[in-house]
């Protein structure tokens, strides 16, 4: 008898009663049960405490200090589903959407720049000019440094979308970054303008990447 095979069985049996939990607290969700959806907040299975969080968005009934506690989720597909939910809303800052931007899992990391281009571009920051000009900052190291260039795309198009001046030279320096990233600072220039825009669209316009000439033209001719 295969050694494995208990292990194996107690496995699936796990999986499976994890798959039966999810869908009763979406269940819960659609029924408006907030109750029944926040028992199980605190599952062992992130997936169910991620459909748990759903589930309360769902009934209306997720509060922010809630989304809060899942961006610090020891699992990456729970901080991930915090950020999902944290982007249209006013009572989760971008401050803390913005610390994931130093998450070790590169999909927060991008997730993360995202929520934060959503949030200030469309006000749910919750601090002001101090806590923009602050996640400004931390999108612009992402940009710079980070060694994944999905994640330096993705900040340079929260960047943009923020359209703050102290995010332009970050957008600026992508354009000497691979060719997607130089994609995304061409685009993220729309907002902005000066002789310094100017001059580096003219730039891009003999880029070696055909989609990099024809974002640039296309800026420039507007």
């Amino acid at each position: 008898m295969d050694a494995g095979a208990p292990e194996a069985g107690r496995q699936r049996r796990v999986a499976e009663g994890a798959i039966g939990r999810r869908r009763e607290a979406a269940a819960a969700g659609h029924a408006g049960d907030a109750a029944g959806a926040r028992s199980y907040l605190h599952d062992s299975d992130p997936m169910v405490r991620s459909s748990a969080l759903r589930a309360l968005e769902r009934a209306g009934d997720l509060a922010g200090r809630e989304v809060e506690a899942a961006l610090a989720d020891p699992a990456p597909a729970v901080r991930l589903t915090g950020l999902e939910l944290a982007a249209g809303r006013d009572d989760v800052s971008a401050a803390a959407a913005a610390d994931r931007l130093a998450d070790d899992d590169r999909r927060v990391v991008e997730a993360a720049a995202w929520t934060c281009g959503e949030k200030i571009s469309a006000g749910h920051t919750g601090g002001g000019e101090s806590e923009t000009a602050a996640v400004v900052d931390a999108l612009g190291t992402v940009a710079r440094s980070h060694d994944d260039p999905l994640c330096r795309e993705s900040a340079i198009a929260a960047l943009g979308a923020i359209s703050h001046p102290a995010g332009l030279p970050a957008i600026l320096a992508g354009l000497d970054d691979k060719p997607e990233v130089r994609r995304r600072a061409v685009i993220a220039l729309a907002p902005f303008d000066g002789p310094e825009v100017d001059a580096a669209l003219l730039r891009a316009t003999t880029d070696r990447d055909r989609q990099v000439r024809t974002a640039a033209t296309e800026l420039r001719s507007l």
